[in-house]
């Protein structure tokens, strides 16, 4: 699912590297990248229903198409960077809720989780990229009043759900120089303990996003782009 911090998507045709990604480990699998709807500014509701609605609606056509598609309908996985790894972790949610589609994976690239996170010692810390300033605004834009408080519309900040338990498998990964990085964490303990297998990857020295830009450019973005890509196939892979 796409980046931007829940406020933009990526122009048609563009291409975004957890996309290409998936497709480089999805031998004889279908991947399927979607563009959301996209409402004026001041329509935060309707962001919040459209980024979701519409995954929800790619990941259903697949379902009910799965013969045509040559694919199995047990084995559906859903992955995102950054805001793309929050709505996958909503839309992972929401399935589990639903009960209409088993997901079999879930792959959360340094995901956006928590409103919270900006408005505590992370948000003021100097962080390279995605700043804590932004991060307030992308909340605050994105729940359309100001992020951090009790609580938050449902599966809107994934990190807000209280029960994770029957959740799909998921592997999480995040730079130790990111802002997620502590809510990144904190969600895979919290998969965890809910019985649900998640693996964790915390790459040192790697800011947010960093792997995007610079993915075959030093060894800290190819040593976290292989271990991804390593997670993705053990994740789509049929059971033994």
């Amino acid at each position: 699912m796409f980046a931007g911090a829940f406020l933009y998507a990526l122009r048609r045709g563009e291409d975004f590297p957890t996309a290409g990604r998936f497709a480089s480990v999805a031998a004889g699998k279908i991947v399927a990248s979607y563009g959301p709807r996209l409402p004026a500014a001041d329509h935060a509701a309707l962001r919040q229903a459209y980024g979701l609605d519409d995954a929800a609606v790619v990941l259903t056509w697949m379902h009910e198409r799965a013969v045509v598609l040559g694919i199995d309908p047990d084995r559906l996985a859903v992955g995102g960077a950054s805001a793309g790894g929050g709505l996958a972790a909503a839309l992972a949610q929401r399935a589990h809720d639903e009960g209409q589609i088993p997901l079999a994976f879930q792959l959360l690239v340094y995901p956006m989780l928590d409103d919270r996170t900006p408005f505590g010692p992370l948000g003021r810390r100097p962080w390279p990229v995605w700043t804590g300033a932004s991060n307030r605004f992308g909340w605050t834009s994105y729940l359309g009043r100001a992020a951090g408080g009790e609580d938050a519309p449902a599966y809107a900040a994934a990190a807000r759900r209280t029960d994770l338990t029957g959740l799909a498998p998921a592997w999480i990964g995040v730079g130790d120089v990111d802002q997620f990085h502590d809510e990144a964490v904190a969600y895979a303990a919290r998969l965890g303990s809910a019985g649900v297998d998640c693996g964790l990857l915390v790459e040192p020295g790697m800011f947010h996003g960093a792997d995007a830009g610079l993915t075959d450019s030093t060894a800290t973005t190819r040593r976290f782009r292989d271990r991804l890509l390593a997670a993705a196939r053990t994740g789509l892979a049929a059971p033994a």
